[in-house]
């Protein structure tokens, strides 16, 4: 058929797709402006009958519209260009070795958490297992509405602070681990890629997948030689899948680096990476010898630790977005 055939049916679902997301954006509103009338009424109705026994649930029902309400007036902050995307979130071991690698795998357990709460869908792309404990680095595709916008908040240095289960003398550790995020760009977004700019490399994948994922050279590396930049995705059945995979990794990434250019010099963003040690953390977990986490560019805490390994992430996810509108 012809080429324009094929861009129309292209551009009538991105139209259908846009309806259905306005569509569900309207009928939030209604079921949100809704949900306040009702408490107005129950309100109302106790006070009219003097019935002390409602309050109880309106308590509840106001409790659950403040964060219906929050939800939704988180979304208007969400206007990047990319912020609707997926998400691809890459985490790495710093300092404090086998106990950094330990922390990779809580934080990996925490955004899986998270990313269930919302509806969304988390599939791994590339793992890399530590030799005694834990995950030195791993890359996960977090597949949902706005899940980049959200997941953006969680880029820099997350330090962790806990007696340490691998110290047989039960003292404190201080670990790091560096998050990545960037959006999952769609295939109509062109990123011009020179292929003799490109090394690519194949192995057999190490992670768990079957007879056939480990047994044949699956895996794919792509080196792009004048960044520096590498990704690598080890998850698919096929080379051919895997090496797809990466290309969007490393676009994703070359668009990140494009749009940081327009503030930096290209030499400087090389070198932008902070060392994922002490003093360059954006939050703290502390479980010794107090509970709290700290998120040190807006101030925000939460003392339940255990709330937030178990992917309560919203709060931090809230008032970095709001920090961020009311800075620009």
């Amino acid at each position: 058929m012809e080429p324009d055939f094929w861009n129309d049916v292209e551009n009538s679902q991105k139209i259908l797709q846009r309806i259905k997301t306005l569509k569900d954006k309207v009928e939030r509103y209604n079921k949100l402006t809704q949900e306040w009338e009702d408490v107005r009424t129950l309100c109302e109705l106790g006070m009219e009958e003097e019935d002390d026994s409602v309050l109880s649930e309106v308590e509840e029902s106001f409790k659950k519209f403040k964060k219906d309400f929050e939800t939704l007036r988180l979304e208007t902050l969400l206007t990047g260009p990319y912020d609707k995307n997926n998400a691809i979130l890459t985490l790495h071991a710093g300092a404090g070795g086998t106990e950094a690698q330990d922390w990779v795998q809580m934080l990996l357990r925490m955004f899986t958490r998270w990313a269930e709460k919302k509806g969304f869908t988390v599939k791994i792309l590339d793992i890399l297992d530590g030799e005694e404990a834990g995950i030195k680095s791993v890359t996960i595709n977090v597949i949902g509405e706005n899940a980049y916008g959200y997941l953006k908040s969680e880029k820099g240095i997350h330090r962790l602070v806990r007696i340490s289960p691998f110290d047989a003398s039960g003292r404190r550790h201080t670990s790091f681990a560096s998050c990545d995020v960037m959006p999952e760009l769609s295939d109509d977004i062109e990123i011009n890629i020179n292929p003799e700019d490109l090394k690519i490399d194949t192995y057999r994948a190490s992670g768990a997948g079957g007879q056939h994922i480990n047994k044949t050279e699956s895996a794919v590396r792509i080196t792009h030689i004048p960044t520096g930049i590498v990704v690598s995705c080890q998850t698919e059945r096929s080379q051919f899948q895997n090496k797809d995979t990466a290309m969007k990794m490393l676009k994703a990434k070359l668009l990140e680096l494009k749009e940081r250019e327009k503030k930096e010099k290209i030499e400087e963003l090389k070198g932008v990476q902070m060392e994922i040690a002490w003093g360059s953390q954006i939050r703290s977990y502390v479980f010794c010898p107090y509970t709290l986490v700290k998120d040190h560019r807006t101030n925000y805490e939460q003392i339940n630790v255990d709330d937030v390994m178990d992917g309560d992430l919203d709060g931090f996810i809230n008032s970095y977005l709001i920090h961020c509108n009311s800075a620009s």
